[in-house]
């Protein structure tokens, strides 16, 4: 008797690259929601064209399991509360609601010169050490977790306190499970006491606006907390890095996207369509049978739309692969859609915005100091070099 073929493995991004892998151009052509092994073996089906992954991530009968509970079979002993990301109805609206006042772009904008004074403050600490730098540890990293902890009114040095839980959390498959479960305790924990000083904190922060909203309790507080801890913060310090990875391989990369306030909001779009903000899978399953992309997909069964490779269709975008500052339209999805688009999308495009055009008049003429092969990059799902030296005119 003929054994079953096993189901090949999730493509995996080429050194040296942020992504997304090349074979996904195969996938997207001849079998674009196709049968793969995840990570820790289980059977999934991979999406990966455009039009595919745009239905998956707004279709509500495709849901997120609460971490650490996929596969099914082994329920962790210390059940993980849910975030944002697995919450639906009334109970996701209601929450996300409250994390999307403070969220506002009108608010965010306000608060648009404060964000612009952090990025100085790094590009400070460039300047005074001159070049060679490495903008990765002086500006990439730093610079997102100080508009994080001034959004959070915490000290940025509490990153002690998540930011090694958050890396391991947007890293699932690369981590055995009770490491990850580990870490979504500690963040649970750490934003249940961010939840608790609510008014001692300062009146501008999340905490404070939280406590004033009569609609959430302790654990809905701690709850939008966590979600904002570990969608907020790493994500944008890898994006960032790897951003600036592509921009200053480019003749004049800085100086060209900032050229004037459209171009750089062009370019930004750009960027989170050519560099993966989340070049991980996402992981949902199925509440009900449904078809997706011509396949028939069984309740119970795992979907993984891959963004990055949505974002790289040659069907919605010419020249996919060529990074274009000027491409107009853009409808990438690096933010998602649907109930659950990033509520953070326009925070995640301000750090871009400010945080390119603050170096750009900081350090003219800023390029790589070293052969954009040579640079060693971070295996883990959130890809971005793990040193980025650059030199720029004194």
């Amino acid at each position: 008797m003929t054994g079953q073929v096993a189901a090949p493995p999730i493509p995996e991004a080429e050194p040296g690259s942020p992504g997304a892998p090349r074979a996904y151009a195969a996938l997207r052509a001849h079998d674009p929601v196709c049968r793969v092994a995840a990570p820790k073996g289980e059977p999934a089906w991979l999406v990966t064209r455009h039009a595919d992954v745009r239905a998956a991530l707004a279709d509500p009968r495709l849901v997120r399991p609460l971490a650490g509970t996929w596969p099914p079979g082994h329920p962790p002993a210390r059940p993980p509360r849910p975030t944002l990301l697995e919450l639906s109805g009334a109970d996701h609206a209601r929450h996300r609601s409250a994390a999307a006042a403070f969220l506002s772009p009108r608010r965010l904008e306000a608060g648009a010169g404060r964000i612009r004074a952090l990025a100085h403050e790094c590009a400070d600490h460039l300047v005074r050490q001159g070049p060679p730098a490495d903008l990765r540890a002086g500006f990439a990293a730093p610079f997102p977790l100080r508009v994080l902890c001034a959004l959070l009114g915490v000290d940025p040095a509490e990153e002690a306190e998540f930011g090694p839980h958050v890396r391991t959390v947007l890293n699932p498959a690369r981590v055995p499970s009770e490491a990850f479960l580990a870490s979504v305790a500690a963040l649970e924990d750490y934003a249940g006491r961010l939840a608790d000083r609510g008014r001692r904190g300062p009146d501008s922060a999340l905490p404070a606006a939280l406590a004033a909203d009569p609609a959430l309790d302790r654990d809905g507080r701690a709850l939008v907390v966590q979600s904002v801890l570990i969608a907020g913060y790493h994500t944008v310090v890898q994006h960032l890095g790897a951003a600036l990875a592509a921009l200053l391989q480019r003749p004049h990369g800085l100086a060209e996207v900032c050229a004037s306030p459209h171009v750089l909001d062009t370019a930004v779009e750009e960027l989170l369509r050519h560099v993966p903000l989340m070049n991980a899978f996402v992981l949902l399953v199925a509440t009900e049978d449904l078809e997706l992309g011509g396949r028939a997909i069984a309740r119970g069964e795992a979907v993984m739309p891959v963004i990055a490779s949505a974002n790289r269709d040659r069907a919605v975008f010419a020249d996919p692969d060529d990074l274009a500052p000027r491409r107009r339209p853009n409808p990438h999805l690096a933010f998602g859609r649907g109930p659950h688009h990033c509520l953070g999308a326009h925070l995640a495009r301000m750090e871009l915005r400010i945080g390119l055009a603050v170096l750009a008049e900081r350090l003219p003429g800023a390029r790589l100091a070293v052969p954009a092969h040579s640079l060693a990059w971070d295996d883990a799902d959130l890809r971005a070099p793990l040193r980025l030296p650059a030199t720029w005119s004194t």
